[in-house]
């Protein structure tokens, strides 16, 4: 029998509702230029490799430039079915990051956003789970109320220029 040398597991599972239809908040919140306007844990992001047609489609990778010194995790999307499911894996040292998001009209014509975080670690770190599980879900939700608060706003000021 072989011991795990990993172990992984879900550290949030959110869900936050926007008001704009559903292509034009995946297509804002999968564009790694946009991150560093919503995702408070980033300052910046660099060597952006686009791949594709659209920001964010699969094959994009960045390094999240984050507000912890030294911690630029590689970021690569590996999944994404506009508008409906996208996911990026983040890589940093020894410690793996998936998030999943995906984009749903709602029956009262808004869009949401459910966002799933997981993490996988070496097993003799399994311990962090446990602060994790408390801070990562309301950190996500924070992050993903902002870009709904930046699509809003966005949308606001092109119906004035208009």
């Amino acid at each position: 029998m072989r011991i795990p040398s990993t172990v992984r597991r879900a550290v949030a599972d959110v869900s936050v509702s926007f008001d704009a239809p559903p292509d034009e908040v995946f297509d804002y919140l999968v564009d790694p230029e946009n991150r560093p306007q919503w995702q408070a844990s980033l300052r910046a992001i660099a060597d952006l490799m686009p791949l594709g047609d659209h920001p964010g489609d699969v094959g994009t990778s960045w390094t999240d430039v984050t507000v912890v010194p030294g911690v630029r995790p590689r970021m690569d999307v590996v999944r994404s079915a506009r508008p409906q499911r996208w996911v990026e894996i983040g890589q940093w040292r020894f410690v793996d990051a998936a998030l999943v998001l995906t984009v749903d009209r709602a029956s009262d014509g808004s869009t949401t956003v459910g966002a799933r975080a997981v993490f996988t670690l070496p097993i003799v770190l399994a311990p962090v789970f446990i602060p994790l599980a408390v801070v990562v879900p309301p950190a996500v939700r924070l992050d993903l109320r902002s870009a709904a608060s930046a699509i809003t706003a966005r949308r606001e000021r092109a119906d004035q220029g208009s």
